[in-house]
């Protein structure tokens, strides 16, 4: 499929909207009615650092709702109000923060049901409402809904959408695309759809056991079974791997996705010299902003005197996830959070997710004594959440 045209002509379509419905005045005000906290806005106010008897809280200089995660929900509010009666669904989560998606339930918006990976669209009708998520959607699922005759709403970040720029250009010009990501990844799914050939890779070390391959030192039937489902179909190692650009899931660990690009920039160079490296490797930076003042807003935190740190945001958040590896490089006892409600004040305990393991409950979460506690949260995460994790806080310490 010619993705490109298809996209243009999506775009021309009076059926599909990508600009929400209220000014931007009016947006940024219903979001600070519903998500804001005066709390909050007082620690900014005095330097991210809150102190209150034992209890001495800092602030990441950067965290919590992005912009393009606030345009994300207030179109899909906006959409409620524009269609009040319409039946209005939503391909996956808009973002992934539990009380956002709750209250999008609670404002009747159905979500689009899945089983073994596989979305059931049997129930959307023609003239229905269908919100595309902050992550995107394939561009199947695009053409699918629009065939149907349903109304798009597209909240897709521009940011991801640039990355759709970027793999369709690797294709255009017949590059491989890899994409750092996890190919089970709603944002890495729809890249994928935008791309030709592709080999999605999750970390550095995957990044190098490829450059191996590509220098000659692998073995194809381990190579095909290691990739087996983050490839694209009729995926050849020995012949995809000649011309290769790189791009990246928005919310990987910004540091590893620029490691991974001169791993290949490097494995190309030796394989091909200098004077051919533009013939088999394109590089173009999709590194999301937010995601990269995060990171090194977190990067700076953890080099304050913490005791503890609290990491706030949805446990399928990518983006998240990569701050709490942020604190367990640097050895800091870390807990991660989706809700308040994961603190109980009267046990003084806390139902937290570690890194790569299930949810476990600790108690005697905040010792006794004076207490320095770091907090940050994922960028889909709205300040009021995090204000009420400090109010926890504040309850257990006093």
């Amino acid at each position: 499929m010619d993705t490109q045209a298809f996209r243009r002509s999506l775009h021309h379509s009076d059926r599909y909207n990508r600009r929400g419905f209220d000014s931007p005045t009016k947006r940024a005000q219903a979001l600070e009615e519903a998500y804001q906290s005066d709390l909050i806005s007082s620690i900014r106010d005095n330097n991210f650092t809150y102190t209150k008897g034992r209890l001495n809280i800092k602030l990441a200089q950067a965290f919590g709702f992005c912009w393009g995660v606030e345009r994300a929900v207030a179109m899909a509010y906006e959409t409620r109000r524009h269609y009040p009666n319409e039946n209005i669904w939503i391909t996956n989560e808009i973002i992934h923060n539990p009380s956002v998606n709750d209250h999008l339930r609670k404002m009747n918006v159905k979500f689009i049901s899945a089983k073994n990976g596989i979305k059931d669209f049997s129930l959307v009708s023609n003239g229905d409402v269908v919100i595309l998520p902050a992550f995107g959607a394939t561009v199947q699922e695009m053409k699918l809904l629009h065939e149907k005759g349903c109304h798009i709403i597209d909240t897709t970040c521009p940011w991801v959408s640039k990355v759709w720029h970027t793999v369709e250009k690797h294709k255009k010009h017949v590059f491989t695309s890899i994409i750092h990501g996890k190919f089970k990844h709603e944002e890495t799914l729809a890249t994928s759809s935008f791309a030709g050939k592709y080999l999605v890779v999750l970390d550095l070390e995957e990044a190098n056991y490829v450059s191996e391959y590509i220098l000659g030192r692998g073995n194809r039937n381990e190579f095909m079974n290691k990739f087996a489902k983050a490839c694209s179909n009729g995926f050849d190692p020995d012949k995809d791997l000649d011309r290769v650009g790189v791009a990246n899931q928005t919310t990987m660990l910004k540091s590893e996705t620029e490691e991974i690009g001169k791993v290949f920039e490097r494995t190309m160079l030796k394989k091909f010299g200098p004077e051919n490296l533009n013939s088999h490797f394109l590089a173009f930076n999709t590194i999301c902003d937010a995601t990269e003042e995060r990171q090194d807003a977190m990067f700076s935190l953890v080099d304050e005197d913490l005791d503890i740190l609290v990491v706030i945001g949805g446990f399928n958040s990518s983006n998240t996830t990569h701050l709490q590896e942020i604190a367990i490089n640097k050895n800091i006892s870390s807990f991660h959070i989706d809700t308040p409600e994961r603190i109980s004040v009267k046990e003084n305990s806390i139902f937290h997710k570690p890194l790569g393991s299930d949810l476990e409950l600790k108690n005697n979460f905040l010792p006794s004594g004076k207490i320095n506690v770091g907090i940050t949260s994922g960028a889909s995460t709205p300040d009021k959440v995090v204000a009420d994790v400090i109010e926890k806080l504040i309850d257990i310490a006093s």
